[in-house]
């Protein structure tokens, strides 16, 4: 037995469901919103984080949720996150859960230990490869994908855990490619491609995900759907028009569950250009000439733009339809709140005016030093993070 299997049960209610939750949501006239961290390295780091969550929790987000390490790496970790998330702070916690590098016997201790503590949401990937590894390959006795990872949570807990999935408006990051130029490109394949720039705008390449892919990407989405998914959460997206036409396709293609945008919070330059080159992600031209004309040493001045990008997003996605937004927060307070604030979301009881000025004057309190910013944004390519990997 695993050491996740004799992890000591807290007495605890079952947590609301995620998928439920969405569904009381529609229709009402305040939208909902929502947070993503990843499990820190140090103890001193998971001790930040709650000191992250105690900040947050009183601007009642719908749900918090907490990432999963390649191959069950922080397993025990982030099983603990999402227990203490409800057990501390009256937090919904979604539990992500891949199948990379995990035995089968390693996926029922976890399933186990959060049904023992009452978590009844789940975000099925299948995760991405090991550090050192550049190809996912499953394991022998292992789940292949998570679509058979959201079967076998229907097969043998039915509707106990209210179970989310990835979509990627772009096309999963492993069926982008890079093609020569934009000619022959359909409508629907220049409204996603992404294109390189230098720093000065000089356009280096162009990458997309091919309409004959993007379709098997719709089917593969709609298969997990159908095997028992309650909800989707996407990859980040930096253009609202690309989230509008995959809600309009997958609607087309009969996927009805609620489809939930993410939104990536800028900390650093240098961790947007990361992430950017990493996804492939499509970023508007006007974007990326404002973030290149910021400040490389300011990590203040970009996310002072962050959140002014994030509230403009967030107003295009609600006008839109979406009756929510997921953030993806790295792990930090600063520009998550000040969007959130910048909507004039959250409780009644925290005070909305969360200004440029008091993101400026509480900079060190929330960063904690810019290097460990950096070293975060990182480390994110050893989890399971929707918005910065290919989990499928």
């Amino acid at each position: 037995m695993s050491a996740l299997a004799t992890t000591k049960p807290v007495e605890a209610m079952e947590d609301d469901r995620i998928g439920e939750l969405l569904e009381q949501r529609k229709g009402h006239p305040t939208p909902w919103f929502s947070f993503e961290f990843f499990p820190p390295k140090t103890p001193e780091g998971v001790e930040k984080l709650y000191e992250r969550l105690a900040e947050m929790a009183p601007y009642n987000p719908l749900f918090v949720d907490f990432t999963w390490g390649a191959g069950g790496s922080t397993a025990e970790l982030t099983l603990e996150l999402t227990i203490e998330a409800r057990r501390r702070f009256g937090l919904i916690a979604n539990m992500h859960l891949t199948c990379t590098n995990m035995p089968t016997e390693k996926v029922v201790d976890a399933l186990k230990s959060a049904k023992d503590a009452g978590i009844t949401n789940i975000l099925a990937l299948r995760g991405d490869p090991p550090v050192g590894q550049e190809r996912w390959e499953p394991i022998e006795g292992g789940f292949s994908s998570a679509l058979d990872l959201v079967a076998y949570i229907r097969k043998h807990h039915d509707t106990f855990f209210s179970v989310g999935v990835a979509g990627y408006p772009e096309g999963h990051p492993n069926r982008i490619q890079q093609v020569d130029s934009l000619e022959g490109l359909s409508k629907a394949e220049l409204g996603r491609v992404a294109v390189e720039r230098a720093e000065d705008g000089t356009v280096t390449g162009y990458y997309v995900c091919r309409d004959n892919d993007f379709v098997q990407e719709i089917d593969y989405l709609k298969a997990k759907v159908d095997a028992g998914a309650d909800f989707v959460i996407t990859q980040m997206f930096f253009d609202a028009e690309v989230y509008v036409a995959f809600v309009k396709t997958c609607r087309s293609a009969g996927i009805t569950v609620p489809i939930l945008p993410g939104i990536m919070c800028f900390n650093t330059l240098q961790g947007f250009k990361r992430m950017v080159a990493f996804c492939r992600t499509r970023v508007p031209e006007k974007l990326w000439m404002d973030m290149m004309a910021l400040s490389k040493s300011d990590d203040d001045e970009v996310r002072r733009y962050g959140i002014d990008f994030g509230v403009r997003l967030g107003q295009e996605l609600l006008r839109a339809g979406s009756s929510g937004l997921h953030f993806y927060c790295l792990n930090l307070s600063r520009v998550a709140l000040g969007i959130v604030s910048g909507l004039g979301l959250g409780s009644q009881s925290v005070d909305a005016t969360y200004t440029n000025e008091k993101v400026e004057s509480e900079i060190e309190k929330a960063m904690n030093g810019s290097d460990k910013v950096k070293s975060k944004e990182k480390a994110l390519s050893n989890h399971d993070h929707v918005g910065a990997v290919a989990s499928s």
